[in-house]
């Protein structure tokens, strides 16, 4: 990747980021993640950030499909958002999001929790 793009999507990572901040302050927690996905969803596209909601990638194995996923978001076309409402992150979430990523050749995810007053998030990178 090289220096104008490592910049392009850091940018992106902060707007997104920040939007969830906004969205955390805004709602407080303890809704569910869906009200959190509208909510993101609508205040990047205030921003105007390009965002697309419940976007499937298939999942193949030797050349056949076997299964499919849905990443809850997907920014510009190439970073992946997952989001949570859980006590804590775990590493089971840190595979889901590694597993998104080989599936859809992606190469950034960000996995946002909002059960707490204070949101949570990682940056995921594909480096294959």
């Amino acid at each position: 990747m090289d220096a104008n793009t490592r910049e392009w999507i850091d940018g992106k990572i902060r707007l997104v980021v920040g939007a969830a901040f906004e969205v955390s302050n805004q709602l407080g927690c303890g809704f569910l993640e869906k009200v959190y996905e509208r909510a993101l969803c609508h205040e990047l596209s205030r921003r105007g950030i390009v965002v697309k909601q419940q976007v499937g990638f298939p999942v193949s194995y030797k050349g056949k499909q076997v299964g499919n996923f849905v990443a809850d978001l997907m920014v510009e076309e190439r970073i992946l958002v997952e989001l949570k409402c859980v006590d804590a992150l775990g590493a089971i979430h840190t595979a889901q999001c590694i597993n998104y990523l080989k599936a859809s050749e992606l190469k950034i995810c960000l996995l946002i929790n909002f059960q707490h007053p204070r949101i949570q998030w990682k940056k995921l990178v594909n480096n294959l």
